[in-house]
């Protein structure tokens, strides 16, 4: 009995040894794959380093080949030094019947100084009342119709680009016909798809990771992520890193200011609004808070009663001012304002011109005298430049 249940046990399936040598091979046949991983990666990790140093050699390769020969790059020439700067007074929107017209008067203003790259639009007050803030942080109308503040808030909104508007300018009754404005589709406003070196943003409220600057709302179907952590909701200018990795979840880019895409890239990048109590030389004018250090190196005023424009030549500047006056012209300006003590307008400036000479009509409204005499200074402004290809 013993000796047949002894010889029914079943036998172990496989012997001591047999167990552990297939064991043995594959645990070196792993050790072989972890090898070849390993190998694989490394190589991965050195092609993807000679890709990048071959952008970042190609990429400096163009930024030196373009310095050296300055392309022009659409209709403006790289790198442009001087800025131009427009003064007029706020008073223009008196002359319209209806807040409609007001809006639309101020939309063609706008629309004109874009055309001719103005940098710098300044809205004095020819009464030279002291206006609630000559920095351009427009809060609260003082008085209702109160039109240098109303003018400089439709300047402001007009020149923002579309996909900023709704955080910078809240709902406000001088924005009330916002969409009679013709769009000034100036270079810096921009499509979502559109590709260009430069863009503006808004530093969005998001915490940026540790070591890692904040996210920026760049009006494209990715945030970017800037070199610097910044205060949320400020409009930055921002360039764009050449080499995207498309497959990440952000782009890159670093923060540059306003002028870069001007002087470096020879793009026009829109205005700033000034607002002045007044057009004398007092605190707070026209020409002494002007946001250059050097100031408005030439200055000009258009007048009926000034010099041709026709004779007239520009010296080379950096800063240029072109003032234009308001209903009844420029000497009215001048002698409605109580702080100014000037009886010849030319006195305040280098050139007094007449930029419309022979005019059919009694009358040229500020809109167009806007465009007349940025039509007329345009050559004189190139002829100033003449071994410069920046000029535009």
């Amino acid at each position: 009995m013993s000796t047949n249940s002894a010889e029914k046990r079943p036998k172990p399936a496989s012997s001591q040894f047999g167990d552990q040598i297939p064991w043995k091979k594959r645990k070196a046949e792993l050790k072989e794959k972890q090898k070849q991983w390993k190998k694989a990666k490394i190589i991965k990790q050195l092609e993807k380093q000679k890709r990048q140093e071959t952008a970042e050699r190609a990429e400096q390769e163009e930024s030196q080949s373009k310095k050296g020969s300055r392309k022009r790059t659409g209709t403006c020439f790289s790198g442009r030094a001087f800025t131009v700067s427009v003064a007029l007074p706020g008073s223009v929107l008196d002359n319209a019947q209806s807040p409609e017209l007001r809006t639309y008067l101020a939309g063609q203003i706008a629309r004109a100084c874009v055309v001719f790259n103005v940098d710098e639009i300044v809205v004095f007050d020819e009464q030279g009342e002291d206006v609630k803030s000559v920095e351009g942080e427009f809060k609260g109308v003082g008085k209702k119709g109160h039109a240098c503040i109303q003018l400089a808030r439709i300047l402001q909104y007009m020149e923002c680009p579309q996909y900023l508007r709704k955080w910078f300018f809240p709902v406000h009754k001088d924005l009330q016909y916002a969409g009679l404005l013709n769009p000034l589709d100036s270079p810096h406003h921009m499509r979502i798809d559109e590709e260009s070196e430069y863009r503006e943003g808004r530093v969005l409220n998001k915490p940026p990771k540790q070591g890692k600057g904040s996210l920026v709302n760049c009006g494209m179907r990715k945030d970017v992520r800037i070199d610097k952590q910044l205060q949320p909701d400020l409009r930055v200018t921002v360039k764009l890193s050449k080499t995207q990795n498309q497959e990440s979840r952000l782009y890159k880019g670093v923060v540059v200011a306003p002028h870069v895409p001007r002087t470096e890239g020879g793009l026009y990048w829109g205005y700033t609004v000034r607002l002045a109590s007044c057009l004398s030389i007092d605190a707070g004018s026209v020409f002494t808070e002007s946001p250059f250090k050097e100031g408005y190196d030439l200055t000009v005023g258009t007048s009926e009663r000034g010099s041709s424009v026709d004779q007239a030549t520009l010296s080379p500047f950096k800063h240029l001012l072109v003032v234009f006056g308001g209903l009844q012209g420029l000497e009215a300006s001048l002698d409605a304002d109580q702080n100014l003590d000037v009886t010849d307008p030319s006195d305040l400036f280098d050139l007094y011109l007449n930029t419309c000479p022979d005019q059919g009509s009694r009358t040229i409204r500020t809109e167009e005298a806007i465009l007349i005499s940025m039509a007329a200074l345009r050559q004189k402004i190139t002829a100033a430049f003449p071994d410069d290809s920046s000029s535009s």
